[in-house]
């Protein structure tokens, strides 16, 4: 897991997220809204709770409470003093990812992180997985990675906290409960309240303690905001380029940026049946991808599944025409857009060709009407402002 130091503060960050909000609403760059403004104080508080927070990492002498996790016996109570966490839920494109990174900006904590859920927890798995094959035999890995993960982060701050997948279910208790005992404090967003979180899930009622947890150690805020950002962002944003050349290339940049707010994302891991399906870039919930690396390797329906679920948006290079000379490559295209379709995920393309001319003949064309369809109306405003499914 590769946790660096958050930047210092700013300038007009240091007074904290409140007056930072506030600049950005006098200067132009932020819409007024009673609900980020409620956030913004909820998270003034806890800024100032937290100056100057540098929890010890030092093992306490016998009794204390890494030496209790050493006898494996759990210890849910945090370290007297630690400040409440927060959990700012809300729906898709209410501004909570912002509120979020002008805290974690503003955020004098010497050890901090900010990382997307999804990729810790990813990071998490694979820590694990080299514990256990560096020590044969022992039971228990989770005291260890909470050990490294609080010796370099004791704030952690996390992007679109939900649970999808059974073994992030099975560790995520035992985790934060040892996180928790450390001092580690959570501030979290998320589209899902937290007593939703795995919900209609196998196995959930071992879940509910972690539920129970969150809400014991995190203040949890409804972030009402009357505007959905992310769709004002997207809507009347131009989707389809063609030709693929350097114009089409700096479409999909600018729209890479207008949706995240940076010029590049960061490369993520997702885990489906067992394998790993890299993601170039990601950032916000968008993912960008080349067609190469998302069809022209032997990718199936559990892996656009996945894709479709963990991202609202896909940028996606590269679309060349299509037809029997690379069938195999239609077909894999085909599944993705039924993944993205049905999920309303959203795609901004680079391609050769419009939808109804990727694959005008030959075999198989016919197959591919259906799709083209599908293409185009995803283009559409109608389309573009629908909620996300996950």
């Amino acid at each position: 897991m590769d946790f660096q130091p958050g930047p210092s503060p700013a300038t007009g960050l240091a007074a904290g997220p409140l007056p930072a909000y506030r600049a950005r609403v006098t200067a132009g760059q932020l819409k007024p809204d009673p609900a980020q403004e409620l956030a913004a104080e909820t998270l003034q508080d806890l800024w100032r709770r937290l100056r100057g927070y540098d929890p010890s990492t030092e093992a306490p002498d016998q009794g204390g409470f890494l030496s209790r996790f050493f006898r494996r016996k759990p210890v849910p109570e945090a370290p007297e003093g630690t400040p409440q966490g927060l959990y700012l839920v809300g729906e898709v494109g209410r501004g909570k990812s912002m509120l979020m990174d002008l805290f974690f900006a503003c955020a004098e904590v010497p050890r901090k992180q900010r990382i997307h859920f999804h990729q810790f927890m990813q990071d998490c798995h694979q820590r694990i997985h080299r514990w256990k094959q560096a020590n044969p035999g022992e039971a228990d890995p989770i005291p260890p990675l909470a050990d490294s993960i609080f010796a370099q982060a004791a704030l952690l701050c996390f992007d679109e906290f939900q649970v999808h997948d059974i073994t992030d279910a099975m560790i995520l208790g035992r985790l934060f409960e040892a996180l928790f005992a450390r001092g580690v404090v959570v501030v979290a967003t998320s589209n899902t309240a937290p007593d939703d979180l795995f919900k209609g899930r196998p196995g959930r009622d071992a879940f509910l303690p972690f539920i129970a947890l969150i809400k014991q150690r995190l203040n949890v805020l409804h972030l009402e905001a009357e505007r959905d950002y992310r769709r004002e962002r997207i809507r009347g944003l131009p989707t389809w380029h063609c030709p693929v050349d350097g114009r089409a290339e700096r479409a999909l940049d600018s729209a890479f940026l207008e949706l995240t707010g940076q010029a590049q994302g960061a490369p993520c891991r997702l885990t489906v049946l067992g394998r790993n399906v890299e993601v170039t870039e990601t950032a916000r919930g968008v993912a960008r991808m080349d067609f190469d690396a998302l069809c022209g390797r032997a990718l199936g329906p559990a892996d656009y599944l996945a894709l479709a679920t963990h991202f609202h948006t896909l940028v996606l290079d590269g679309v060349p025409r299509l037809g029997p000379e690379n069938f195999d490559r239609a077909r894999r295209f085909v599944t993705l857009v039924d993944a993205l379709y049905e999920h309303r995920c959203k795609l901004v393309v680079s391609a050769e060709a419009p939808p109804d001319s990727l694959y005008e003949s030959g075999q198989n064309a016919a197959m591919f009407e259906r799709t083209a369809s599908r293409l185009m109306e995803m283009q559409s405003q109608d389309y573009l402002v629908l909620p996300h499914l996950t």
